[in-house]
């Protein structure tokens, strides 16, 4: 696929907007790539656009060029604290549908107080890279429908990742597990990020909530981190999460930063 878009006027040299693939747009200059626009489709159907310009008019440029050819609604998110992106994305007519805080989680449990929590007595934390693939994608899928058929899958934390269509876990050896005799009820998914360990998910099955379960994932998971030299890990929570929001900040957890995800219907 190689169809020109549009063209502009630029500085000294027309700047000529082209769709060259299915899923990117490049912005050329008197022959130099100065701008670049992506989509990536989420799990749940919606497609996020990025766009990477040095100037503010190339950047108009692609994304008006993204916008023509592109069904909506289309989505992009935004670090908070970058107001030159933030303003780009609403001159393209985006605007910002939701927030999510991030966290800096302390790992050493004499600072989040999870040195003494413990599973419930019929549950059992299996860790990471321990789990049986087969049952984990299956507690995977029912967790996914259970926050689809209640709060919807939208208000998770942005994870802009590629994924074949209907593959919702990539890699079972980033999860730690709660196992109740047989079943798998409950889960967490830490990414071992080179700067930062990522906390992804933490979640148990609706008919396993109350037991102290959750809470018992997340002081195994910190305790391994700690135990391994890891002061702290990353988090993210949707603003309207109050639940999430007591319990990182119940543990030490400092917000650092947000992002706004941004929507143009």
């Amino acid at each position: 696929m190689d169809f020109l878009h549009s063209t502009s006027g630029a500085g000294n040299h027309a700047v000529v907007v082209t769709r060259v693939s299915e899923l990117q747009w490049h912005a050329v200059e008197d022959d130099q790539v100065v701008g670049r626009g992506d989509i990536s489709r989420r799990p749940d159907g919606r497609l996020f656009i990025s766009v990477d310009a040095w100037h503010g008019a190339v950047f108009d440029r692609i994304a008006d060029a993204m916008l023509t050819d592109l069904p909506t609604p289309l989505y992009a998110v935004v670090d908070e604290a970058d107001r030159d992106s933030a303003s780009a994305w609403e001159r393209a007519g985006f605007t910002a549908a939701r927030r999510e805080w991030g966290y800096l989680v302390p790992t050493d449990p004499q600072v989040t107080g999870l040195g003494a929590v413990r599973p419930p007595s019929d549950v059992t934390i299996v860790p990471a890279g321990a789990a049986d693939e087969g049952p984990l994608r299956a507690l995977d899928r029912i967790i996914r429908d259970e926050v689809e058929a209640t709060v919807g899958w939208r208000t998770m934390p942005a994870e802009v990742l590629p994924r074949p269509a209907g593959t919702t876990l990539l890699d079972a050896s980033k999860y730690a597990v709660a196992r109740q005799l047989d079943q798998y009820v409950g889960l967490i998914r830490v990414a071992p990020l080179l700067r930062q360990p990522r906390i992804g998910l933490i979640a148990v099955r609706g008919d396993r909530h109350r037991r102290g379960i959750a809470r018992a994932l997340l002081a195994h998971a910190l305790g391994s981190l700690h135990r391994s030299g890891t002061a702290s890990a990353w988090a993210e929570v949707n603003e309207s999460n109050a639940a999430a929001t007591a319990v990182f900040e119940g543990i030490g957890a400092r917000r650092a930063g947000s992002t706004l995800e941004f929507v143009h219907r």
